[in-house]
């Protein structure tokens, strides 16, 4: 494996030490090496890497990963070379600061290359999502200060999407099941085929047409891509790709009641918007090989995948589904209570975008595991420190005790200065007037003398 440069190391983090160690099996031939190098020519205009630095940003070796030279062709017709990103969340939720991360890691990565990034939006299931949701994401992420180059959804690919799972059935990789969840979980979790896996073509062509008209109820059948019912990874034993809702979606209102997944929907709209680049966190690298061997199974354009580690903050809940049933019970007001450390509660506790970005950047991007714990001081660290340059000093007292100065009874009051900005006395001073009356806070008072306490006693 070639080594990283300085600058994808600071990008990128260290090269896991597992990296490029696996077995022979499992990495690409010289022809596939060269496919890879027609990905990206250099080209001063658009600082397009090249196909080797290209290979270097990969997480780890999958033979099933590389593209055809016609394929290639055709994708860079599109990106000119350039990087592509997306930033692709769901809108079933507000942001947080774990998605700050993931917003500046995939604008800073396409922009340092001359790059462009898609604000997409994962929405998929319309029973979680709304357009609240969808309109605090799009004001976050300008709020951070990120313009994104197109803002799309994988709703506007919704027919695209039904027609590349038809051409999957037509292919013999893709059956309609009956099995119900239950089922389909124990069937999976032992390896064994469903028994709908063999149905004719021309049958699941059939039953699929009827999932799209309505005439099953939900839950009564899916629609699920055939892989390898064997493999040791679970997420290649046949996934759902269509399941039935009867919901109205945001974007589309009612014109499907079929609905892809997450598995299905990911790759095939990263293929389609042409991303050079999809990163994403290292809970994902699990579903890589049928990332790429669903692209496969369509012969489509397959960009590079890249898992980093996820940012875990001490002292508070990240998970939207957790910070949802704190909403629903009523420990929070809202999505935006301050207390939580979505980023329109930080907004609302007085944190500004740009201390959040230099938290992540300080942070930087590695593959170090989803269970490092990052302590929320680091962040408060970052509010004092631009506090400190940004916002000037004055005193205030909340719990007052009146004080009496008796020695300075006949003489003048006396006038005394302190910097406005104490890293930065040249900034300007403030004047306060001492005189025989001053208020200190409770705190600060103690009628016993007590070792080591520095306020006032007797």
């Amino acid at each position: 494996m070639a080594k990283l440069t300085e600058k994808q190391k600071a990008l990128l983090g260290e090269r896991p030490q597992s990296d490029g160690k696996r077995k022979k099996a499992g990495k690409m031939s010289n022809e596939e090496k060269k496919a890879h190098k027609v990905n990206a020519p250099k080209d001063p205009e658009t600082k397009a890497t090249t196909g080797k630095d290209i290979m270097d940003l990969m997480g780890r070796d999958c033979n099933i990963g590389a593209n055809s030279e016609e394929i290639l062709k055709k994708h860079l017709e599109f990106t000119k070379g350039r990087i592509v990103t997306r930033f692709p969340p769901e809108p079933n939720g507000y942001l947080h600061i774990g998605h700050a991360k993931a917003i500046r890691f995939n604008f800073t990565v396409a922009e340092e290359n001359g790059g462009v990034t898609y604000l997409r939006f994962d929405d998929t299931n319309p029973c979680k999502e709304n357009q609240e949701f969808i309109d605090h994401i799009k004001s976050n992420v300008e709020w951070l200060g990120y313009k994104p180059w197109k803002v799309t959804a994988s709703s506007d690919y919704f027919q695209e999407l039904f027609d590349f799972a038809v051409q999957l059935i037509k292919k013999g990789k893709a059956y309609v099941c009956h099995q119900n969840a239950e089922q389909m979980s124990q069937y999976r979790n032992n390896k064994m085929n469903s028994p709908y896996r063999d149905r004719s073509v021309e049958e699941n062509l059939k039953l699929f047409e009827h999932m799209r008209q309505g005439r099953f109820e939900e839950g009564e059948c899916s629609l699920r891509v055939k892989m390898d019912m064997q493999h040791e990874n679970p997420c290649m034993r046949d996934f759902v790709a269509y399941r039935i809702r009867y919901t109205p979606h945001p974007h589309s209102g009612d014109k499907w009641c079929i609905y892809p997944t997450y598995d299905y929907t990911h790759c095939i709209v990263d293929s389609i918007e042409n991303i050079t680049h999809s990163l994403c966190t290292l809970e994902f690298e699990i579903r890589r090989e049928s990332y790429f061997q669903l692209l496969k199974d369509l012969d489509i354009y397959k960009p590079i995948v890249w898992e980093y580690s996820r940012l875990n903050i001490s002292n508070t809940v990240l998970s939207k589904r957790k910070i949802q049933t704190l909403v629903d019970e009523g420990y929070v007001e809202s999505w935006s209570d301050p207390r939580l450390l979505t980023l329109q509660g930080l907004r609302r506790r007085g944190y500004t975008s740009s201390m959040i970005n230099d938290f992540c950047a300080h942070l930087g991007v590695a593959r170090k595991g989803n269970e490092n714990l990052t302590s929320v001081k680091l962040l408060e660290k970052f509010a004092r420190t631009e506090l400190d340059r940004t916002a000037p000093r004055t005193f205030g007292v909340m719990e007052p005790i009146l004080v009496e100065l008796v020695n300075i009874d006949q003489a003048p009051t006396k006038k005394c200065q302190a910097p406005l900005f104490p890293v930065d006395p040249s900034k300007g001073n403030q004047t306060y007037t001492l005189d025989k009356f001053i208020y200190i806070e409770a705190e600060d008072f103690s009628e016993n003398h007590v070792d080591k306490f520095f306020g006032l006693t007797p």
